[in-house]
């Protein structure tokens, strides 16, 4: 407690919650290697538990050992503890632990909440909290349910079918991509229910906390003709929703005439449907994508490294930061300087931080991929973009090089996993320290531009 709170005074909010997701980390880690995870006769490097708990604290997925084969229940356990962790966020966590124990949230650890969940204002961030986590639970026990009772013609024992059908939830839920089946959601591919409850928590824990309070509050209005959505509630939905549209589009055509030729159109639809969903942060797949042609994974990428949206359980530059820059571009092409939307405008400082996330991340995917392509001798150059766009989307889709990668190699996509997780603004603002306003400014002049 000593070191947090040093921590916490020492550093800007940015730096602290940088540093509290280390914490986490390495309590993970702890968790992961406790006596009892792991199976007898299995051994585990601390390099791979560490990168299984970084990969869980990003809710990412990605490993480098198969999960049932591994862990035992009570290993499988401590996954989910170490799922909820990263999905809830570090400062959530303290936070719904300070209102049990009625400790009083103050101006400090408001300013944390508000960096962690990308809130502009302190006010009502204690009640976001709550929202965020009894969401979250709603969710997933509500997922868990119907999913262990519909597993209970899949497993011989309710057991079996409770601890699939939490774990299944809560993958899904919190985009942590982890499952216990040992080959992703392949087994239910056919399943188009389970599918489909997959999809939906999937989406709920990737479209935006705030979006979820805005529809609950929205459905009890008992005037719902006069409620307005936030800005960033009708982006966030218009993006994510045409981002599902046009990546089953395109995986539906793409492969409909390759790897699902031998398909039916509804198992052709359903898998375009489900890896698109995916895409946004969840990894979950019904197939091995490795079958998909480069041109399909290439896109797969794409789509991995524009992420879910801000203020949810996954990573990437995040569907907002996406949707602002086509914005601009589109206005910038028709000779506006401003941005006007729903009605609204952007401010000009959210399109510049829409701009330095895309070139940071970009700058990072193609520094990891120069890296990977000197370490990792035996992978392709598309096996090594998919790892690292789906590393930094904290996606955890992989077309099968995790447990080759070398050392340097698994250090390289942890990076990328906690990145993805912390999000690149807060990364960057924490290798800045406390920032000051200029007390003059130079003389503008004109540069010539293209």
């Amino acid at each position: 407690m000593g070191t947090a709170k040093d921590i916490s005074k020492r550093s800007t909010p940015f730096q602290a919650i940088v540093s509290y997701y280390f914490i986490a980390i390495a309590i993970s880690f702890v968790l992961l290697i406790l006596p009892g995870v792991h199976k007898e006769g299995v051994h585990v490097s601390l390099l791979d538990s560490l990168f299984t708990a970084v990969s869980a604290v990003s809710v990412t997925g990605l490993t480098v050992f198969n999960i049932s084969e591994t862990y035992t229940t009570f290993g499988i356990v401590m996954l989910l503890v170490v799922l909820q962790l990263g999905a809830i966020g570090i400062m959530s966590l303290g936070t719904f632990v300070w209102l049990i124990v009625g400790k009083k949230i103050g101006l400090r650890e408001r300013q944390l909440i508000m960096v962690d969940h990308n809130q502009y204002n302190l006010s009502g961030v204690v009640n976001l909290i709550k929202e965020i986590i009894k969401n979250l639970f709603v969710i997933e026990l509500v997922g868990a349910l119907i999913l262990t009772l519909y597993f209970l013609q899949y497993y011989d024992t309710f057991l079996k079918a409770l601890l699939h059908g939490v774990f299944a939830a809560v993958s899904a839920t919190t985009n942590g991509g982890f499952d216990i089946t040992g080959e992703s959601l392949a087994p239910y591919a056919d399943d188009y229910f389970v599918q489909t409850i997959n999809m939906i928590l999937i989406t709920l824990g990737a479209i935006g906390f705030p979006v979820l309070i805005e529809v609950k509050y929205f459905l009890m209005n008992k005037d719902p003709k006069k409620f307005r959505f936030s800005l960033f509630t009708k982006i966030t939905t218009t993006t994510y929703a045409i981002l599902f549209l046009v990546g089953t589009f395109v995986i539906l055509i793409v492969e409909a005439f390759n790897s699902f030729k031998d398909m039916s159109w509804h198992k052709m639809l359903f898998s375009s449907m489900f890896h698109s969903v995916s895409t946004r942060s969840a990894g979950l797949t019904t197939l091995d994508v490795a079958q998909f042609t480069d041109t399909t994974n290439i896109f797969l990428s794409f789509m991995m490294f524009i992420g879910a949206s801000p203020s949810s359980v996954g990573g990437g530059i995040r569907t907002t930061t996406f949707a602002i820059a086509v914005l601009f571009l589109i206005n910038f092409a028709r000779g506006k300087d401003d941005i006007q939307v729903f009605g609204r405008e952007i401010y000009t400082i959210d399109v510049f931080r829409s701009y330095v996330v895309i070139i940071l991340a970009t700058t990072m995917v193609l520094v990891s991929t120069m890296i990977l392509l000197l370490t990792e001798k035996n992978a392709t150059l598309l096996q090594i973009i998919f790892e690292i766009t789906s590393a930094f989307g904290t996606c955890g889709m992989s077309l099968g090089i995790t447990s080759d990668l070398s050392s340097p190699g698994k250090v390289i996509i942890m990076i990328l996993m906690f990145v993805g997780r912390v999000g690149l603004i807060s990364f960057l603002y924490s290798l800045g320290g406390k920032s000051e306003k200029p007390k003059y400014h130079y003389p503008k002049e004109r540069v010539i531009i293209g």
